[in-house]
């Protein structure tokens, strides 16, 4: 489908700059837009050469943009785990009621493709099996369990540790945050959008996103981007709990790659693909990959946690390689140690995203 015209929102942040470029490079015709809000880039910001600033939220501005747009790629929201309670109205309005405006903006226009940018978040806790191989949910961890650094979630019959099993696209969506619970409402207003107007939705949960250009230590930064600070200030890694929570790090230029292909492939319907690299690793380990190739201090595992964080979840790649041709080809391994000398951006001084 190159040569089409493709509306993407979230231009100037850090996944829809790699996103842009990639598509550009693919040979779309790009209309980038960014609200530019002071919680992500500042408050003086000025738009990137070329992207417009425009704010989801703005019915007739989004339906002037769609005029002659063939896709829309929707990668603009507040991110984050929600650090604070006072949060919730900011991922309501940008996240929700930004994503309800630019789908009543495409209904008018006549644009009926999405692709929209979710997030692994969605499913809250992550799949696990017991010591029979079936599949458990586990009972939320006590808090007497992490105060004596008993973090592996257990089978509620028996007692005995559980392991991760992979997460797949028909997993319950459980948010365990207010930023995931903004997640699945976009979800449900694409779901909905999709069945009442016959549009087509590709919605790209992704992992842990890391990657050049990651904004520096702020409470809404990744976990990679916030060791990196840490050893840039020449301090240990801090890593909580036993540092053996798995995850799956997928790189920003894969996570761009997998909104190419979701942009050339119109499926129809509403469909939800992992976009991650099919490569779990621990947490600790993302620590000492990167304290070894920052020539750092070791990682410092201090045994605190948060209640309420996941303690495993990895995805199963295979819907998005089958059904889209995404297979991400930077593994955890090189990818980590190279984003140790990778350009990070400097974080917005403006404090938490505002509505």
């Amino acid at each position: 489908m190159t040569c089409a015209r493709v509306l993407l929102t979230g231009a100037a942040g850090f996944i829809g700059g790699h996103v842009r470029g990639a598509l550009s490079d693919a040979g779309f015709d790009v209309v980038p837009v960014d609200a530019l809000l002071p919680s992500a880039h500042g408050a003086d910001a000025e738009p990137p050469d070329g992207v417009r600033r425009a704010d989801v939220r703005d019915l007739p501005a989004l339906t002037a943009l769609l005029r002659g747009v063939d896709v829309v790629c929707h990668q603009a929201a507040v991110v984050g785990a929600g650090v604070d309670a006072g949060d919730a109205p900011a991922y309501a309005s940008h996240n929700d009621f930004g994503t309800a405006t630019l789908l009543a903006a495409m209904h008018e226009s006549g644009c009926n493709r999405l692709v929209l940018a979710s997030s692994m978040v969605v499913y809250g806790e992550g799949r696990y099996r017991n010591a029979r191989g079936e599949l458990v949910t586990p009972a939320p961890r006590r808090r007497a369990d992490l105060d004596a650094g008993i973090f592996d979630d257990a089978d509620p019959e028996t007692g005995e540790p559980l392991d991760w099993a992979l997460v797949e696209e028909d997993s319950p969506l459980r948010p365990r945050s207010l930023y995931a619970a903004s997640k699945v409402a976009q979800e449900n207003y694409a779901l909905a959008w999709s069945l009442a107007t016959g549009g087509s939705v590709t919605a790209l949960r992704y992992h842990n996103v890391y990657g050049d250009h990651m904004p520096r230590n702020t409470p809404y930064s990744g976990v990679a981007a916030m060791f990196r600070s840490s050893l840039e200030a020449g301090e240990p890694p801090r890593v909580f709990e036993d540092g053996r929570q798995t995850r799956d790090f997928v790189h920003v230029r894969d996570v761009a790659a997998a909104n190419v292909a979701a942009v050339d492939r119109a499926l129809p319907g509403f469909s939800a693909f992992n976009v991650c690299s099919g490569q779990p690793i621990t947490i600790g380990e993302v620590a000492a990959t990167l304290a070894r190739a920052c020539g750092g201090p070791a990682p410092l595992v201090t045994s605190e946690y948060r209640p309420g964080d996941v303690r495993h979840i990895v995805a199963n790649p295979r819907s998005a390689r089958e059904k889209l041709g995404f297979r991400a080809r930077i593994m955890p391994a090189e990818g980590i140690a190279a984003f140790a000398h990778a350009p990070l951006r400097n974080a917005a001084a403006a404090g938490p995203p505002c509505v």
